[in-house]
């Protein structure tokens, strides 16, 4: 039975670009498949992909959405994956438990750039993918044009396996380079037989040459025979286009109009005899047949329902899985097929398929897991998590529900590890990470409506900090009666600036016991308590303060004297060091297409940023690293920028780096906006 399983299932991601019709291609799978009675639209928010109300709200996908279908004996999973750039970890980690990909775009060059990360990834992680190019009907370029705007993001030969059919400017069919045989298209159903088209024939014919001169790069029986002017018979040239795909050397392009149906069962053919069975894809992670007894899965999405709470989404490596099992010591509560946000029970999965498992409590999403605890659990490739490139500071609007903060925050980073919170140590501020403004807003949402957690944002504070330019000398004395024991203390105080980044020193040079021993932490804790805000209000860095003198009373003094005594030395003595504002600067590495290079030059450079150099990326083709220094405070909106000069691809690291000087003129405007020194900007 798994061996069947296994020969008769397909694991197809379903990928693209925003609008491109990702979500619609799904829709028309599973109808012409049987397995729904009618088609969703997005417009109508009916879809089984983008069915949770942060996709309707948006129209547009926002997670990875699985959902089954059976054609011709063969069970699919197919998994809608987000198409923008900020909800990119859905699509990686998704991708990652995937047998075969179909990227999906428009038939429009100018748009074409925007698929070079995602057959950047495909390639990189070896995952067979079809191109479907959709929305036919609006093609303002040839269709030989487009191919060829794809080849140039491609670093896998593109071969196209049908050719268009055009009656005017309206697509009506395709001629199949494989069989040579046209086709009409019919909504709904399949294509209608035709006699190829007389005007096309030597078009046709050159298509196909060049589908099988590129298969014959990979084949040197094929590559004889059309040296010696023999046509290769179908069966082979199915063959080797079902050996390569799998071996992830060539990518088949199909063409349709998923809306109208137009080609999508085509492309299901083309799933049931070229793409992979799942033991390809697990031969190529690294998995083989010895240890078929031990179940091995991985989670490739969490979700938490609002009905039966934490739900995985799971890729079946090996064995098998059956409800109640215990996978990493966490019993399996209900096996689930999946359809959207509908869940089919099943008693069991077999290698290969894709599926959901119930309530693995403390289980993360790229975990492994798997039925032994005897045995070692295999090191399987999980996507990078992807860093963090936007933030916002976030206060619950009611203050009693910071309790619940925590914990929320928690399952909202299990749904989607993209996402990243912190509470920054020097602003106190609680700060929301994660991949862009839409990809935050949609955090922010799932806080308020499942968690009852409603949110108030704003920009977080950059944390500047202080230093001083010249030294001083300065006298501190506290001094305090009450009815019964007094408090004294007396302090001589040196302090001079130290170079960048070395922090903070204190020395004591006392003798004679002016100051005695007991004491003297007294006074380093009042220095170190001024010092978190200076005479600017902020953090204190890179000041030298030695404690050169004092006096005591036997009866009054104390730790705690001294420690105030200290503190009048320092609000005394700081301001005449000469205070300056010191601002965050971090290392940055923009990735743009090298058509991009000026453009991404432009805007370090109008950010107040220091172009470090620029030059080529060894691991991506046409493109281009910039690295530069950029102060923190021009960063809030930098990847909204960035993206919106770069048809959304560009794409940046960053580090902090060091302290620099606040030039003058705008040290004027963040001390006004802190409201006179209190800390905050």
């Amino acid at each position: 039975m798994n061996q069947k399983v296994l020969e008769n299932t397909r694991n197809v991601a379903i990928v693209g670009p925003y609008s491109s019709g990702k979500t619609t291609l799904l829709e028309s799978l599973l109808f012409l498949a049987g397995a729904t009675t009618r088609k969703g639209s997005i417009k109508d928010g009916n879809t089984v992909g983008d069915s949770s109300p942060e996709a309707k709200e948006r129209q547009m996908s926002v997670e990875v959405t699985a959902a089954s279908a059976t054609y011709q004996d063969i069970n699919f999973t197919f998994l809608d994956c987000p198409g923008s750039i900020e909800f990119a970890q859905e699509t990686y980690n998704a991708l990652v438990g995937a047998g075969a990909a179909i990227i999906v775009c428009e038939p429009v060059i100018d748009r074409v750039l925007t698929l070079s990360p995602l057959f950047k990834f495909l390639d990189d992680w070896e995952i067979p993918h079809l191109v479907f190019i959709n929305k036919m009907d609006r093609s303002k370029n040839g269709f030989m044009d487009v191919l060829h705007a794809l080849r140039e993001v491609s670093s896998r030969p593109l071969i196209p396996q049908q050719y268009p059919i055009y009656q005017g400017e309206e697509l009506v069919g395709y001629i199949d380079l494989v069989t040579e045989q046209a086709y009409h298209y019919h909504q709904g159903s399949s294509a209608d037989p035709v006699p190829l088209p007389e005007h096309l024939k030597d078009e046709e014919k050159a298509a196909r040459t060049e589908m099988l001169e590129t298969l014959a790069d990979f084949d040197d029986h094929l590559l004889e025979e059309l040296l010696e002017d023999i046509d290769p018979p179908q069966e082979e040239i199915l063959q080797d286009l079902k050996k390569e795909l799998g071996a992830d050397q060539i990518v088949p392009v199909f063409l349709g109009i998923a809306e109208q149906d137009y080609g999508v069962l085509p492309l299901l053919d083309a799933l049931i005899k070229e793409a992979p069975a799942p033991t390809v894809t697990a031969e190529r992670r690294g998995l083989t047949a010895a240890d078929k007894d031990n179940t091995i899965v991985q989670v490739l999405k969490t979700y938490f329902t609002p009905q039966g709470g934490r739900l995985s989404l799971v890729r079946v490596w090996q064995g098998e899985v059956t409800d109640g099992m215990a996978l990493n010591g966490v019993r399996a509560g209900g096996i689930y097929r999946m359809m959207g946000q509908q869940q089919q029970p099943i008693g069991r999965a077999f290698a290969g398929e894709i599926i959901a498992i119930g309530r693995l409590e403390g289980i993360q999403t790229g975990d492994i897991l798997t039925s032994s605890n005897q045995k070692k659990v295999p090191q399987l490739p999980q996507a990078d998590k992807l860093e963090p490139v936007y933030a916002l500071a976030i206060t619950p609007e009611n203050r009693k529900d910071e309790v619940k903060l925590s914990a929320a925050m928690g399952k909202l980073i299990e749904e989607d590890p993209s996402l990243y919170w912190e509470q920054h140590g020097d602003t106190k501020e609680v700060i929301l990470w994660g991949q862009g403004e839409i990809h935050l807003q949609v955090a922010l949402d799932r806080l308020r409506r499942k968690y009852n957690l409603p949110m108030t944002t704003h920009l977080p504070q950059v944390p500047y900090k202080e230093t001083i330019r010249q030294a001083t000398k300065s006298h501190g004395r506290y001094k305090h009666q009450t009815g019964g024991h007094g408090a004294f203390g007396d302090v001589y105080l040196d302090i001079k600036p130290l170079p960048r980044g070395e922090g903070f020193h204190f020395h004591e040079t006392i003798v004679g016991g002016v100051v005695p021993k007991q004491y003297i932490p007294g006074v380093e804790t009042g220095v170190r308590e001024y010092l978190e805000h200076g005479p600017l209000g902020f953090p204190v860095v890179d000041v030298d303060v030695t404690l050169t003198d004092g006096s005591y009373h036997t009866v009054d003094s104390s730790e705690q004297a001294f420690k105030q005594a200290a503190r009048i030395a320092m609000t005394e003595g700081m301001p005449k060091c000469q205070p300056i504002l010191l601002e965050p600067i971090l290392m940055v590495a923009v990735s743009v297409p090298s058509e991009f290079t000026s453009k991404a030059l432009q805007l370090v450079s109008g950010r107040r940023g220091q172009i470090l150099g620029y030059e080529g990326r060894e691991d991506w083709k046409g493109w281009d690293r910039v690295t530069a220094y950029l102060p923190q405070a021009e960063m809030h909106n930098f990847i909204i920028e960035l993206r919106s000069l770069t048809m959304g691809v560009g794409t940046f690291t960053w580090q902090y780096d060091h302290l620099q000087e606040v030039p003058e003129k705008l040290t004027e405007t963040v001390l006004a906006s802190a409201g006179n020194g209190n800390g905050k900007s």
